[in-house]
């Protein structure tokens, strides 16, 4: 991970702010392949419910996916903010099933919101439910209320890895950032946890994601910081395509590092927005790492750009390409691919000042110079293609606009797991 001065990565995941526990555990929201029907002890299985809790309450923010049909837990989390006037304590998350396009859907996320809050008396309008998994298929609340009480009396100040078990679907590994940092000569500190390798093409929000911060900010400001930060974090993230029904992200501030109350844009904004940027780019990087079937990250970085939104909308042109990404995972360089996915970007920029190089650990070679593929060494691009993160750099002019986006490469096992994912 890059460091940034002023900011010390730290373990901990959500756990690391102060105040906050978490855990996860198994309860059987899809039956164990271990049970296969039968009684079977849960241990062993994987980690289908998940829960955070502060030990005070949180001013809260969050984004959310775009997308028309939307999961239930996402329309009940909304209107708990706004019943709650943007506080919240707890986190209620399960996976293997987006109680999405259901009859009873959101009749079953308050309900989870309701057993998380009689468990840890508080208000059901206080707690942020999340859900992730097959879509259309009705959610069991039984295994979620029969497990209640073990997920809070589990809970732990160092739980943060089973919760983050606990979001994962396809995912092949957990995904946790933490940073410290210095405010109003306070040591605060930001964590947190992330999901998400298939049905990612974010717009306003992705996949999964909550973090958490002793930091002390008005829920006004930790709003906007979030929005801000989205934007050139996560929604420039593209795995397949495809806008999940129940992206959102969710941060949660205590308060409890002591530091003077953010009301207001300036030095301190600044320095808490930094901190949840690099906790978001670098969780954004791993899900890019993680997408579904990948075997290489890519990183898109475009220059000299009218602004930042065209450079996004270049940058997410290139990554979400299904030829280009079949370029890398082949390991060819036919870079005419990145041009005519630049090219069909809704952005605007003169073709003829366009240039673009490729490179990893094994080097960097420029491909296409003032609009035009020119010829490079095929054995150098060979070497470059064959490592396991790659960067494409564009530049398109001479404007002050930049941005990156990340993506992976489009390999067989995508198909395969996408054809056989409620088996």
């Amino acid at each position: 991970m890059k460091d940034f001065e002023g900011y010390k990565y730290i373990d901990g995941g959500v756990c690391a702010a102060g105040g906050f526990k978490a855990n996860g555990l198994y309860c059987g929201i899809k039956k164990s392949a271990v049970a296969d029907g039968n009684e079977s002890p849960l241990s062993g299985s994987k980690n289908d419910l998940g829960m955070i809790v502060s030990d005070a309450m949180c001013n809260a923010a969050g984004v959310y996916t775009q997308n028309k049909v939307k999961g239930a837990p996402v329309t009940v989390t909304r209107r708990n903010l706004a019943e709650s006037g943007g506080k919240a304590k707890a986190v209620i998350v399960n996976s293997k099933n987006a109680n999405t396009c259901n009859a009873d859907g959101e009749e079953k996320a308050e309900k989870m919101c309701r057993l998380a809050s009689e468990a840890l008396g508080i208000r059901a309008e206080e707690v942020i439910v999340a859900s992730t998994g097959v879509i259309g298929e009705e959610l069991p609340i039984e295994p979620i209320e029969n497990a209640m009480n073990d997920l809070v009396m589990g809970l732990s100040y160092r739980g943060n890895e089973k919760a983050a078990e606990a979001i994962m679907t396809t995912d092949t590994f957990k995904k946790e950032v933490a940073v410290e940092f210095e405010l109003d000569g306070k040591v605060c500190r930001l964590g947190g946890m992330g999901k998400g390798s298939g049905m990612i093409h974010p717009n306003m929000a992705t996949t999964l994601n909550f973090i958490t911060t002793d930091c002390d900010i008005s829920a006004d400001m930790l709003q906007k910081a979030l929005s801000e930060v989205v934007k050139v974090t996560y929604n420039c993230l593209s795995i397949d395509g495809d806008q999940s029904t129940n992206d959102m992200c969710m941060v949660m501030a205590n308060g409890l590092a002591g530091n003077a109350e953010i009301v207001s844009e300036g030095k301190d904004f600044e320095v808490f927005k930094q901190a949840l940027y690099i906790v978001m780019m670098n969780i954004t990087r791993l899900l890019a790492k993680d997408g579904e079937g990948a075997t290489k990250l890519i990183e898109c970085s475009v220059s000299g750009a009218k602004d930042t939104d065209e450079a996004i909308k270049i940058a997410k042109s290139v990554i979400s390409s299904a030829l280009f990404k079949s370029m890398i995972f082949g390991e060819d360089a036919n870079c005419g691919r990145i041009f005519c996915a630049l090219g069909y970007a809704d952005a605007e920029f003169d073709v003829n000042d366009v240039d673009v190089y490729i490179g990893s650990q094994a080097g960097r070679i420029k491909v296409g110079e003032k609009g035009l593929v020119i010829g490079y060494s095929e054995e150098a691009a060979a070497k470059i293609l064959a490592q396991d993160e790659i960067a494409v750099d564009i530049s398109v002019g001479s404007g002050s606009g930049s941005a990156t986006a990340w993506g992976c490469d489009l390999t067989y096992d995508y198909v395969r797991i996408n054809g056989d994912y409620r088996s």
